[in-house]
């Protein structure tokens, strides 16, 4: 019976796709003013198309009738469940990469949910959708310099190395050097981007509603509203120039006691267009190359404290976000004007590369926000409540929405223990936000389809930055979550002095000030006595 309705849903999405492509080709060959592109979009578009409705079939099929029959919770179904998790995104993957793009990104994001889907479908997108990303031949990176700048790349630069150094879903970067000697890193959109963007976005809506038709517990349409908004922003590079530039004037302005340690590469303004950005070329290690990290004589663990702390303040304080900051995006090296120790450390300088998809936070937001990671970092839980209700995660699912910030249980989050919110990164950690992510499936799918859209992005940066501390230390560290505490209780109480003009109001948010001092320098002291602890143990 499940394999006949499992067959019968296969036929539905089937005749639903073949409507759709029919459509969207005749669609295409009457409005088109470009006989060439049109010819193009009717020959990929409908391929991709059958692709997708294939590999969502199959995946789809092979849950339902492997599992059929298996009692829930015992060994075999775990074992063939496991297996069927593994095919599924071995499946997946290959449709990715098959079909480029805007899949890539979908593949890049599936990679970060550690609270929604299997570890099968995170490790695998996360091992390969980040540094294997489909590449664009040099005759079409030719084509698009020579249609942006007018000359073939030779003659715009005195040096192009034809062969890439890295390839992303939107775009791949090539080494070049400019007539005056500059060496620069010459970022190029991929040709198919450009022609099969639009019909792609509506290809894998139509999946993902169609899946959620079928399987109503499979809703990700919160997923495809995100990127109708945040796509078409990626792909104007020349807004990636300009969030670059008003991302480092931020610190420079907001954040003057950091600004020295986060760099952002120069833009060549006269060798930028809307598909093809020249920057300054940087040295320096992946955020997660730790052992380059060492050689080059930075601590792992004052990169992540870096990396905390700069975020932290763009979320709190600057209110203007980068959103992707996953490893390929960040990179690390030593500060040019710092000196090696007597023991050969150097202090690093984090360089913010990507910057196509950045948030706005109002301030109400992102004083909320603020409050409410305060309130996670000194446990308190009325405040917690009171903050993720203001969010959007509403009076019954607040609890939910603490444990996905955090990747830890409500009894865990509320617990005064000074390190209550660490992450070891263990195999029994990972097992245990399996089982959460298992057992309240349908409620995450809720309030992610509650939250704004603009808190969903907050949950995606979060996500990437925990993977980026899980590289350098095997987990999170108890000082990224003291500096989470103090730089978001400093934006709630310059929030404060911002609406409070009276002497006895200033008074108080002086006194409020004083007390926080206090409560991280108890927090400060209590991890002192923790790593002397363990040190006195080893």
């Amino acid at each position: 019976m499940a394999a006949r309705s499992l067959l019968g849903a296969r036929a539905k999405l089937a005749v639903a796709a073949s409507a759709l492509g029919g459509g969207a080709v005749a669609s295409t060959i009457a409005t088109s003013d470009d006989p060439a592109m049109a010819i193009k979009l009717c020959t990929n578009v409908p391929i991709r198309l059958i692709r997708d409705t294939v590999t969502a079939a199959s995946i789809a099929y092979d849950y339902e009738y492997s599992l059929w029959g298996l009692p829930e919770g015992s060994l075999e179904r775990s074992k063939v469940k496991h297996e069927v998790h593994l095919r599924s995104a071995h499946k997946l993957q290959e449709l990715c990469f098959k079909n480029g793009g805007i899949y890539i990104k979908l593949g890049q994001h599936i990679g970060q949910l550690e609270y929604l889907v299997p570890q099968e479908y995170v490790q695998i997108m996360r091992e390969s959708m980040l540094n294997k990303c489909p590449v664009s031949s040099y005759d079409q990176v030719c084509e698009v310099i020579k249609k942006e700048l007018g000359e073939e790349p030779e003659k715009i630069f005195s040096e192009f190395d034809p062969v890439p150094i890295a390839s992303a879903s939107l775009a791949q970067v090539h080494v070049a050097r400019t007539h005056d000697g500059q060496k620069v890193a010459v970022k190029v959109q991929h040709t198919h981007m450009t022609d099969t963007a639009a019909a792609d976005h509506a290809i894998v809506e139509f999946i993902v509603n169609s899946l959620h038709w079928i399987f109503p517990s499979f809703d990700y349409r919160w997923l495809i509203d995100e990127m109708s908004e945040s796509l078409p922003k990626e792909l104007d590079f020349l807004i990636e120039a300009k969030n670059s530039e008003k991302c480092l004037y931020n610190f420079q302005r907001l954040s003057p006691h950091i600004a020295n340690y986060v760099y952002v590469p120069r833009v060549y303004w006269t060798l930028s267009t809307s598909k093809l950005l020249t920057m300054e070329f940087i040295d320096g290690a992946q955020i997660n190359d730790v052992k380059t990290i060492w050689r080059l004589g930075l601590q792992p663990k004052e990169v992540s404290t870096l990396v905390s702390q700069a975020f932290a303040e763009m979320m709190f304080k600057h209110g203007f976000v980068h959103c992707d900051p996953h490893a390929a995006n960040l990179f690390v090296r030593p500060l040019p004007s710092s000196r090696r120790t007597i023991l050969g450390k150097r202090k690093p300088q984090l360089i913010l590369l990507d910057h196509g998809l950045y948030k706005d936070l109002d301030f109400h937001t992102r004083t909320n926000y603020a409050a409410l990671w305060k309130a996670l970092i000194f446990s308190d839980a009325a405040a917690i409540k009171e903050y993720s209700v203001k969010l959007g995660a509403g009076e019954d699912l607040y609890a939910l929405f603490a444990g996905i910030l955090t990747m830890r249980p409500w009894n865990r989050v509320v617990d005064p223990a000074v390190d209550h919110l660490v992450i070891q990164g263990n195999e029994s950690d990972r097992s245990e936000l399996q089982m959460y992510a298992s057992q309240y499936f349908a409620q995450i799918s809720e309030l992610l389809r509650r939250l704004p859209r603009v808190i969903l992005l907050m949950l995606k940066t979060n996500d990437c930055l925990r993977a980026v501390n899980n590289d350098l230390l095997q987990g999170s560290s108890l000082e990224s979550f003291l500096i989470i505490g103090k730089v978001s209780s400093e934006a709630i109480i310059e929030a404060k002095m911002l609406q409070r003009k009276s002497f006895l109001c200033w008074l108080y948010v002086w006194l409020d000030e004083v007390l926080l001092e206090a409560r991280l320098l108890g927090m400060q002291i209590a991890l002192w006595l923790l790593q002397l602890k363990k040190a006195l143990t080893w």
